[in-house]
């Protein structure tokens, strides 16, 4: 009976690295959020819809990682994150399991005193060390804030992840469906394919080069008397011209493997055969360009 479900917001929050979009795209049962071990893979608030039809939906924003801004991007990411933790009716904090909260997670802390939502707090990554000593890490956090819940997991393994979705719509209000059931995410295609390519850039790269990378779809059409295949022109936009070399790689090698394992994702995506299509250019300090942030899809007016 559509009196009987609940329909609400969550914003998971939390440093970079720490596995937000890990555990959103194993909540939504696909892949939408790219994930990497390097910091600034999310950039953008990304919405993901998770239905059950007797239960309601909940609507999840993936934020950037919360952290120092050092250029215009960052003060944009970190406006993102921050802005996500307003409209929303539960919020979820990951946090690594670690005997110690850092200066990271502490002005994190600071922006949850003055948040009226509840507050459940994920340790992520319960995998990676004992169980006694996740009892004790429960213990730690319990002293510094009044949580409403706090559940341990492992996004990666997928352990403990029904009793996030329990809870959380244990704290959801009653309402109706705010998209259709087969509805998985409101980012459009072409956003989706930029970020897998950048994802998979991110995977290849050196540590310096992915910070500043952006990805801009040049073409995406499907081709005539061939409705099965797709034409895809990207652009790797960097910031260096050393950088750019690097891309590309010796003899292009770098560049195809990028290419190669993009195609590869974006098939399985798309359900139809891709030819991809790869180019790299040079925007020096983009990063600190107001106007080649908008361009590149990071969109202030959505914050």
């Amino acid at each position: 009976m559509e009196e009987n479900l609940k329909s609400g917001f969550v914003t998971i929050i939390g440093r970079p690295n720490v596995g937000k979009s890990t555990l959103m795209n194993h909540l939504i049962g696909q892949k939408i959020a790219i994930t990497s071990n390097k910091p600034q893979t999310t950039r953008n608030r990304i919405q993901t819809v998770y239905t059950d039809a007797e239960r309601g939906q909940i609507v999840f924003l993936d934020t950037p990682g919360m952290h120092q801004a050092k250029n215009r991007l960052g003060e944009y990411m970190m406006n993102a994150a921050l802005g996500a933790l307003n409209d929303v009716d539960v919020i979820l904090w990951l946090v690594e399991p670690n005997n110690y909260i850092g200066a990271g997670d502490k002005r994190i802390l600071k922006q949850l005193q003055s948040v009226r939502q509840p507050v459940i707090l994920i340790i992520n990554k319960i995998d990676k060390v004992e169980k006694p000593k996740i009892l004790e890490y429960i213990d730690m956090y319990r002293k510094v804030y009044d949580f409403d819940e706090i559940i341990p997991v492992s996004a990666l393994r997928g352990h403990n992840l029904d009793d996030v979705v329990d809870t959380i719509f244990k704290y959801l209000p009653y309402g109706p469906m705010f998209y259709d059931e087969d509805t998985v995410t409101d980012q459009p295609e072409r956003q989706i394919v930029s970020e897998i390519i950048r994802e998979k850039a991110l995977h290849a790269l050196a540590e310096e080069v992915p910070h500043g990378i952006a990805v801009l779809i040049e073409k995406m059409k499907v081709r005539k008397r061939q409705t099965d295949l797709m034409d895809i022109e990207a652009t790797i936009i960097c910031e260096k011209d050393s950088h750019k070399g690097i891309i590309i790689g010796k003899g292009g090698a770098m560049l195809k493997k990028i290419g190669s394992n993009a195609r590869f994702e974006i098939e399985r995506m798309l359900d139809c055969r891709v030819n991809l299509k790869l180019w790299v250019k040079v925007k020096k300090d983009w990063r600190d360009s107001d106007s080649l942030i908008k361009n590149f899809g990071y969109r202030k007016d959505e914050i």
